[in-house]
């Protein structure tokens, strides 16, 4: 039988997958916000080196340069994902859009914010909401796809009540290291149920196919 050469082990209809996970950095800043120094080439770099975290959203503080630059270095690396994003300062705290090349109309509320995202079928996060610049409790008036529960710029308590908040709000919860030099890339990342693919990465981040994680308490084998 030549089926004795090729498996080893016969394969059973009743057997489950295997879920395929991808590793993301869901919030990064290059030198196209002004408080950060991390160069876009160093990122992609840092990424296409990395031994499993494969993906990355560059978030810009209200810009969208940054993510077009990064993109365009990395198309030479078909083993990599950028994911296209900003970090918008509205008027009751930051949120994260994923998915955009372009940015929200004005004003910037969290409510505008979320319907910008939810028109261009990408993903409204809301960021770090109890640490400054956070949205803290008004983001339960806001019709976001997810709460960014580790945050590598929050201290425990923050990331912690955090947590507990989008559980209470029956939200996914993201993780991103909120990198801002080199040095804290890739410190926090979110572990999706997902391939490489944007539209994908998207879809299973709002139907909650993820979970935030310390990039050092991960094992891959």
């Amino acid at each position: 039988m030549y089926e004795s050469f090729l498996l080893p082990y016969p394969i059973s209809p009743y057997m489950t997958p295997k879920p395929q996970f991808l590793y993301a950095d869901l919030h990064i800043h290059t030198v196209y916000s002004a408080d950060s120094i991390i160069q876009p080439k160093t990122l992609v770099d840092m990424l296409a080196a990395h031994s499993y975290i494969k993906a990355a959203a560059v978030t810009d503080h209200n810009s969208v340069r940054g993510c077009r630059v990064v993109a365009e270095l990395a198309r030479a690396y078909p083993d990599i994902l950028i994911i296209p994003g900003t970090e918008i300062t509205t008027d009751n705290g930051d949120m994260l859009v994923l998915g955009t090349y372009e940015l929200p109309p004005k004003p910037w509320t969290p409510e505008n914010v979320a319907d910008y995202a939810r028109s261009i079928d990408g993903v409204s996060i809301i960021a770090h909401p109890f640490r400054t610049y956070g949205m803290g409790e008004y983001a339960k008036n806001v019709k976001a796809d997810a709460i960014e529960i580790l945050n590598g710029g929050t201290g425990k308590e923050g990331n912690t009540q955090a947590k507990e908040f989008a559980k209470a709000l029956g939200l996914p919860g993201t993780g991103g290291s909120d990198a801002h030099q080199s040095s804290e890339l890739f410190s926090i990342c979110t572990q999706i149920e997902t391939s490489l693919n944007l539209d994908s990465v998207l879809a299973a981040i709002k139907k909650g196919a993820v979970s935030a994680r310390l990039a050092k308490s991960i094992l891959i084998f």
